[in-house]
């Protein structure tokens, strides 16, 4: 039982990473962006590619941080691919969700994410192959933390959970403790109004997708490092993700941060009770049961 605990926690942390950046661009461009969770992909094999230069270009940065896995090159490229899916992120928005934005309504922005994703799953594909890649290939060894109840934690599992929750507290002071963030917040609650006081509404858009898209680099490679990278996480992640966003509520940061956490543990202790096949569909139903009981979400507000 607590096995399943430190697991849901764990996964939940990557989930909760990821769903920020889905749930701001719900909140502040007002439309579901199924192309995020083709940009946690994008982050982690930016960040296999940078890892592979750096280690070439110098081979002193393959030295491991400690008992990780993860070497110095690796997390200078966690760094570079931030930036480089955030800057993505913007360049789509410029070629493709901006034009519409200014000509259609959310719907025909829904239907053209779909097709976003599709683009940069297959360039993904085409790039680097259909076949699963891994960081590192040392083989990293679980250690027994308690025999009973039985605790088997790796290194790597704690480096990942403290990235993620470190991450998720420096967006947190950002929000709510600088002019950037209540900038931000002004313009998700009302941007006529935003504006009409000087907040520049296409400077604040840029943010949100940086802000989304390196979050989802981060989520992208830590989900990587516990398990291996694949042209098709995306598909695999979408679901878990619109999951961790609704159930904490559209539009909330602090309950997209908690909904990731649910959903983890929901995924994880349901495999203790259902056979392992069963656990994709774990996300919809816990979709399906926050629609029920809660419909706006744990901090959402009706509308």
């Amino acid at each position: 039982m607590i096995q399943a605990l430190f697991d849901g926690i764990l996964v939940g942390s990557i989930l909760s990473l990821g769903a920020i950046g889905l749930t701001l661009v719900m909140h502040i461009l007002r439309f579901a962006n199924f192309s995020h969770a083709e940009l946690l992909s994008l982050g982690a094999y930016c960040a296999l590619t940078f890892d592979a230069v750096l280690s070439a270009l110098a081979p002193s940065l393959t030295a491991s941080l400690g008992p990780l896995s993860m070497t110095f090159a690796l997390a200078l490229a966690t760094a570079g691919a931030a930036v480089i899916t955030g800057l993505s992120a913007v360049l789509i928005d410029r070629l493709v969700f901006r034009q519409l934005r200014e000509r259609a309504g959310p719907l025909t922005m829904v239907f053209a994410s779909f097709g976003v994703a599709l683009i940069v799953a297959n360039l993904i594909a085409l790039i680097f192959g259909l076949h699963t890649q891994r960081y590192s290939n040392d083989i990293s060894f679980a250690k027994m933390v308690s025999a009973e109840p039985l605790l088997l934690v790796k290194p790597d599992q704690i480096a990942i959970l403290c990235v993620a929750l470190t991450a998720m507290v420096a967006l947190h002071i950002l929000l709510t403790r600088t002019t950037l963030g209540f900038a931000l917040r002004a313009v998700a609650e009302n941007p006529t109004l935003a504006q009409v006081n000087g907040v520049s509404l296409k400077s604040m858009i840029r943010l949100t997708w940086i802000i989304g898209g390196g979050l989802a680099a981060i989520a992208g490679v830590l989900y990587g490092i516990d398990n291996q990278l694949s042209p098709l996480m995306g598909p695999q992640l979408v679901l878990p993700l619109f999951a961790a966003a609704i159930v904490g509520g559209l539009g909330s940061v602090s309950g997209a941060m908690l909904g990731g956490f649910v959903v983890g543990l929901a995924s994880s202790f349901a495999i203790l009770f259902l056979p392992a096949g069963y656990r994709p569909a774990i996300p919809f139903l816990v979709i399906l049961a926050t629609l029920y009981i809660r419909p706006h979400g744990l901090f959402g507000e009706p509308r």
